[in-house]
């Protein structure tokens, strides 16, 4: 995602105030050229507003203050930077607001939530952060910010190679070619640092799959895709099927492709596994006869993102302890008619976009949420329905395999009721188990004590 185009260096300023609200007015100030038709002071009072029903502070003393608003541009963005810190209630003590990045949208703007998730994730990159933080001036700040807005900001040590990978790279592709590959899958997380990869022979498309997110017009090797899935396992190619069941979801892979893939085991900067995986023999019992793996009305990334964040608390858990939560995705009208709440709805009463999943600053209070019993009713677009809801579907005949339990036998239940997806987190063994039409596909295995 580039919004290079949208930084201007005018628009970058190092800021004189210590407390947010002044900050705020003097980031305002320099988008009026932009803004001339709307009331400055009406923008402060949004913004503030905003911070006072949830905090936009990321970390590291980053804060990602955003509005959508009647205009005719799509983004104005303005950046300030306080050598002193800046106080803030949602920050922590020794961590001061140190930058403010300010995201105003045109109320029309559809892709809002997906540059909203773009820019926290770069701003989650501590390498990146400290390079804005410690820019001995503000062209060079300026620099830094718009070659990362630009998606090329420096991710990557220096390039790890060595003859075996050399090889192992190019064997890869041979073999792709001479077993009627279609794709070749690299995945990138085998090491620390960046990797030299050969220029691709003409007709083979190559594929990244990484837990960092990289555009892969940037990436040396120019891969074709570049696919963003967490691991939290240190096994080889622990991703493979997560990575296929989001090229799926994406169109980027069909259910006809043999993907020959590349990796090794996990920061180890050293490829040492080739594998042959066609994807129809892999998700056989998991299509049965159907070629639609998503449901109708269900977004892609929205189910991307939902992976995520289950995927994020089976490792995590809260306060140190596991979690096991639920969550239901898509004919969400459906779903709530076979459902019941256990406790008050703690997302009534919330616009749909403060309350969507592709908003990054709902991460955490998913997380916080899981704790309660019941499921998650989450819309196809997104929108989270409901947290604690009691699912309550026709039982459906079938057999889960031994110490899964009352949760992933409701996950089963409502994956063949209804037109959905669901995905189960087992607090027990941290497994990640998703759900379409009542079969079960095991997302993440479980963990080894």
């Amino acid at each position: 995602m580039r919004l290079d185009k949208y930084l201007i260096r005018g628009r970058v300023v190092g800021l004189e105030s210590g407390e947010m609200e002044p900050a705020l007015e003097e980031l305002v100030n320099l988008t009026l050229d932009r803004l001339s038709d709307l009331d400055k002071e009406s923008l402060i009072k949004r913004l503030l507003r905003r911070e006072s029903t949830m905090t936009t502070y990321l970390g590291l003393g980053v804060a990602l203050p955003h509005m959508r608003t009647k205009m005719n541009r799509r983004y104005v963005i303005a950046v300030g930077r306080s050598h002193y810190g800046i106080r803030y209630d949602g920050a922590i003590e020794n961590d001061p607001v140190r930058l403010i990045i300010m995201l105003i949208a045109g109320d029309k703007t559809r892709d809002y939530l997906r540059v909203l998730g773009a820019l926290a994730n770069l701003f989650k990159e501590q390498s990146f952060v400290q390079s804005l933080v410690r820019a001995p001036d503000l062209d060079t700040l300026y620099e830094h910010l718009h070659s990362g807005f630009g998606g090329i900001a420096p991710k990557f040590v220096p390039a790890v190679e060595n003859l075996v990978n050399r090889i192992v790279l190019r064997q890869a592709e041979s073999v792709a070619l001479r077993t009627s590959c279609r794709v070749l899958m690299v995945f990138g997380d085998t090491f620390t640092g960046n990797f030299l990869a050969p220029k691709w022979r003409a007709g083979l498309k190559t594929i990244l799959v990484s837990r960092n997110l990289a555009e892969a017009e940037d990436h040396p090797g120019h891969y074709a895709e570049t696919i963003q899935v967490r691991s939290f396992s240190n096994q080889r190619m622990a991703q493979l099927r997560s990575a296929v069941l989001v090229g799926l979801m994406r169109g980027i892979l069909v259910f006809t492709d043999r993907v020959c893939c590349v990796g090794g085991i996990a920061a180890s900067n050293q490829f040492d596994t080739l594998v042959v995986v066609d994807i129809e023999k892999e998700f056989q019992t998991f299509l049965i006869g159907h070629a639609d793996l998503l449901p109708r009305d269900v977004n892609p990334e929205v189910l991307e993102r939902v992976i995520s964040v289950a995927t994020e608390l089976a490792v995590e858990g809260r306060e140190g302890r596991p979690i096991g939560c639920f969550f239901v995705v898509g004919d969400a009208d459906r779903v709530d008619r076979m459902s019941k709440p256990l406790v008050l709805n703690p997302f009534h009463g919330y616009r749909a976009q403060d309350r969507n999943i592709l908003n990054p600053f709902m991460d955490e209070t998913v997380k916080e949420f899981s704790s309660i019993d019941g499921a998650f009713i989450i819309r196809g677009d997104g929108t989270l329905e409901a947290a604690g809801a009691l699912i309550q579907a026709s039982d459906y005949d079938h057999a889960l395999p031994g110490g899964l339990g009352s949760r992933h036998a409701a996950a089963a239940a409502i994956s063949v009721a209804a037109d959905c997806i669901a995905i189960a987190v087992s607090s027990s063994s941290g497994q990640v188990t998703l759900f379409r039409r009542g079969v079960m596909l095991p997302l993440a295995e479980r963990k080894v004590t």
